[in-house]
């Protein structure tokens, strides 16, 4: 079995290593192809990437490539986690957005705008060459904003999953609070991309006993603390937000102390840094501690397990993936991409059925909704007044004199990346 990580220079790749070898033995992977640009970086992670296979005794090929088409070619399952644009890019989604009043963070927001610009072109060119070689490939997106991108793959006809961490990370630390293993933990996951609630917290199964009540009246403080939000506001909602839902339940105390310490991008930059430092050394054979920091906490099992699965090598019968809605959330179009569990195989994910939803999230979720359609149309199609349509309809910006200074800013910090600007 062939797989591809596009972006495979990345500093996350270690995790995505990781995983694959201690599953060497229910889902084996004959050739692992990494593929980046930086060169300097690849064959950095790409060194130690070969030493974790060695030491986990895992006889799979790892190959680091430059060559997109040949690195693709033929691949049962291609991997995308690129950044257009890299830290530098991020850096500027976070910090232009302040000048404004608004949120700056890399995946929602004008800067989410910003990177969905940049990225889906780029993402959707990627795809094309995959179906050239391989029309039945999978591709796996991990790539941010991850319900915008996902759909742009769907709409254009791919066989394209979507992935995000914020599910397995409360999945783990909700298994953690009630002293069960992981895989245990079913939860009633609902809404998109970095916009999601925890409704229910089911003991063994989609059918089990909803444990939801028991976490919030014992760990409520914990939960909240790692949410940043009040535990009051937990009690009162009755469900456990991402902590994605911060930037809206508290945007303006979010944008004071983001005003007030370095951007995260800076942070992961350093942090990139001294960890290609020590891929560099060749005496290390696992990933560093550090890695753990850099964010994307248990997205290597995360990923593991949807490829898994996808390409009948075993994984958990039930994932939160992004999917097509298909009449899941009745209140959002049939085409729109939603985070939901789903039943996961061969065949694809089919989304679970999913409970009548709040009108206190269903009404944010069709707003974002609408917002990403119209984030997908400018990205298609560029142009300045769609991307101020987007960024008007976005529910943290909503003025159109902050959407009017916002497009500019935008379009005056990506225009290398905007074939239309």
């Amino acid at each position: 079995m062939k797989l591809a990580v596009v972006g495979g220079g990345s500093t996350y790749t270690p995790e995505l290593i990781d995983g694959f070898a201690r599953l060497r033995d229910t889902f084996p992977v004959s050739e692992l192809v990494l593929i980046d640009p930086a060169a300097d970086r690849l064959e950095l992670v790409g060194g130690l990437a070969r030493r974790i296979f060695a030491r986990q005794g895992h006889d799979g090929k790892i190959v680091t490539t430059s060559d997109l088409d040949a690195g693709v070619a033929d691949a049962d399952a291609v991997l995308l986690q690129l950044r257009v644009g890299g830290q530098a890019a991020r850096q500027q989604d976070e910090t232009w957005p302040l000048e404004c009043g608004c949120v700056g963070q890399e995946t929602t927001g004008a800067g989410g705008l910003a990177k969905a610009l940049r990225t889906v072109p780029v993402v959707l060119d990627i795809a094309e060459r995959v179906r050239r070689t391989n029309p039945e490939a999978w591709i796996i997106d991990f790539t941010n904003p991850v319900g915008i991108v996902t759909r742009a793959l769907l709409q254009a006809g791919h066989k394209a999953v979507g992935l995000c961490n914020v599910a397995i990370g409360f999945q783990r630390r909700f298994a953690k609070f009630l002293d069960v293993a992981p895989y245990d933990i079913h939860l009633n996951h609902v809404g998109l991309n970095h916009l999601t609630w925890e409704t229910g917290v089911r003991l063994g199964g989609p059918e089990g006993e909803d444990l939801l009540p028991r976490l919030l009246a014992e760990h409520g403080n914990a939960i909240a603390d790692e949410l940043s939000v009040p535990r009051q506001l937990l009690e009162r909602l009755g469900v456990v937000p991402s902590y994605y839902l911060r930037y809206f339940y508290a945007h303006d105390e979010v944008v004071r102390e983001l005003g007030t310490k370095p951007s995260r991008a800076a942070e992961v930059a350093e942090m990139e840094r001294r960890l290609l430092e020590m891929y560099g050394d060749p005496a290390l054979d696992t990933k560093p501690e550090l890695l753990a920091e850099r964010g994307g906490a248990f997205y290597s099992e995360a990923a593991v397990d949807l490829a898994a699965s996808l390409l009948g090598g075993g994984g958990s019968p039930y994932q939160v993936v992004n999917t097509v809605n298909k009449g899941t959330l009745p209140f959002l179009p049939d085409d729109a991409v939603i985070e939901v569990q789903a039943a996961v195989g061969a065949h694809g994910p089919t989304p679970l059925p999913v409970p009548a939803v709040d009108p206190l999230y269903a009404g944010l979720i069709a707003h974002v909704t609408a917002y990403e359609d119209l984030a997908l149309e400018a990205a298609l199609r560029g142009g300045r007044d769609r991307v101020f349509r987007a960024l008007l309809s976005h529910p943290l910006i909503g003025q159109y004199a902050y959407a009017e200074a916002l497009t500019d800013k935008l379009i005056a910090h990506n225009q290398e990346h905007l074939a239309w600007a």
